[in-house]
This record gives C-alpha cells, sequence and structure tokens, in this order.
C-alpha cells in the first residue's frame, strides 16, 4: 500500500489542466485515483479518456466510473432515446472530439453510435470496468456520495454512488469513514456560488472546483491523517459560468 493518495476530481475534458496536475503524481509514493467525470463539456476528453486509461494501464490508478462515463455508455447503448439529454449534458463534445467537429449535425445518433463503438472498443470495454468506490485505510473515495441512511454504506444504489447529491451532502456521516467526493461542484456546496476552495464538512471533502466552468480543477494528496497538499489550478480560458 502507498503511503500517499494523490486523488483528482472532475476534468470533464480540461487536457492541460489534467496534464499540470499530474506534474505532481509520484508514483512511487502515491495511490493515483480519479473521481471521474473525465469527459463531457469540454473539448479535449478524448485525450482526457485515454490518458485516465493509460495511467491505470501504466501505473496501477484508480479510475472511478462518473455519471458522464455512464452517460456516455448509456448514450453508445440506446442513442436515439438518450442523444438529446447526452447532448444537453455535454455530450456533444465528447462526441466530437472522438470522431469530429459537426460529427453531430451531419449523423444521426445510431451512425454516431455505431462509429464510436467500432473505433474505440478497448476503451469502451475499460469504461464498462470501471469501480464504484475505493477504500484507504479510514478513507472512501467515490464519484458523487454513498447513501448514509444505509447500515452498511457498501449497500448504497449504483446510481446514488455517481448521482447523489443533496441527501449525501446534508446527512449524518456515520460512516467511521472520511469520504472524497467529487460530481457537485464546490461553490454550489459552499452556497455562494464563487467559491472553489475545497468543501470540507461531517468527515466529508468535496473537491470539484468547477473547472469547466471557469473554476478550478483540484488534486488533493491525503496521509492517514488527512490533507497534506491541495494542488489548484483555475481554469483561466473563459469566464466563471456555470452551466449544468
Amino acid at each position: 500500500m502507498k503511503k500517499y493518495v494523490y486523488a483528482i476530481g472532475d476534468i470533464h475534458g480540461e487536457y492541460q489542466l489534467f496534464k499540470k496536475l499530474l506534474t505532481y503524481f509520484d508514483s512511487t509514493q502515491h495511490q493515483l485515483v480519479l473521481l471521474g467525470d473525465l469527459n463531457d463539456r469540454g473539448k479535449r476528453s478524448k485525450e482526457c479518456l485515454l490518458l485516465g486509461q493509460n495511467l491505470v494501464d501504466q501505473f496501477g490508478a484508480i479510475y472511478l466510473r462518473g455519471n458522464h462515463e455512464e452517460y456516455l455508455l448509456q448514450f453508445l447503448t440506446k442513442p436515439e432515446d438518450w442523444f438529446p439529454s447526452y447532448l444537453h449534458n455535454g455530450g456533444k463534445e465528447t462526441i466530437e472530439s472522438l470522431l469530429h467537429p459537426g460529427a453531430c449535425e451531419e449523423y444521426s445518433p445510431t451512425e454516431i453510435a455505431l462509429m464510436i463503438r467500432s473505433r474505440y472498443r478497448d476503451l469502451l470495454d475499460f469504461l464498462t470496468k470501471r469501480p464504484l468506490y475505493y477504500e484507504w485505510n479510514d478513507y472512501i473515495f467515490v464519484h458523487a456520495g454513498v447513501d448514509l441512511t444505509k447500515k452498511d454504506w457498501h449497500d448504497t444504489a449504483l446510481a446514488d454512488f455517481i448521482w447523489i447529491r443533496e441527501p449525501f451532502h446534508q446527512g449524518k456521516n456515520n460512516t467511521g469513514k472520511k469520504i472524497v467526493f467529487g460530481h457537485t461542484i464546490t461553490p454550489l456546496l459552499h452556497g455562494d456560488m464563487k467559491t472553489t476552495d475545497l468543501w470540507l464538512s461531517d468527515n466529508k471533502i468535496g473537491i470539484d472546483g468547477g473547472g469547466v466552468f471557469g473554476g478550478s480543477i483540484h488534486g488533493v494528496v491525503f496521509n492517514q491523517k488527512g490533507i497534506v497538499q491541495d494542488i489548484e489550478y483555475q481554469n483561466l480560458t473563459g469566464p466563471w459560468q456555470p452551466d449544468f
């Protein structure tokens, strides 16, 4: 077991910020944990997904499933049903990153899904196998959160691991664990829609600073006692503009 965990929050296609955070990754000391949502909304989703896969293969990184990896897989399974919803939630950027600009207008949803499935078999097989959480010492790393009403948090429904919001944020944490999560941006958790710092409450640690919306992306180093280092890069390519 490594001495530290280095956890990186929701990247959403912001490849350059992802690469910057990875300059702090020491494979001899850190267990790298990616909290999911590497794709959608940002224009370089393909590079982020493939880099995530490479980090798992090369360094044994833990890449957790997020709701946006799930969105992509659901769209590819039932393209006609999921296409409008997926586009509304940032899927256009992923589709055009995997294929080419204009693909969403050029092809039908079924044609798009067929092309992606034929060209990215290994990647899609990899994404279907992503775990829902990672336990390390007295920490739980998870994309969205866990069901705090369950006697045993392991019994959380699959959808809640990747989708849950207020019931987790507002619920009492009796798990005996520190829970590190992304999914809900910290400006929303802080209640002011502008503070991109980590959100800390009741042994729950939110690390999604809303980077794709012009906020920031965090990489956080943990040891058994707590946070050792918080690396934060702000997205300076556009204004703060949350849209979800």
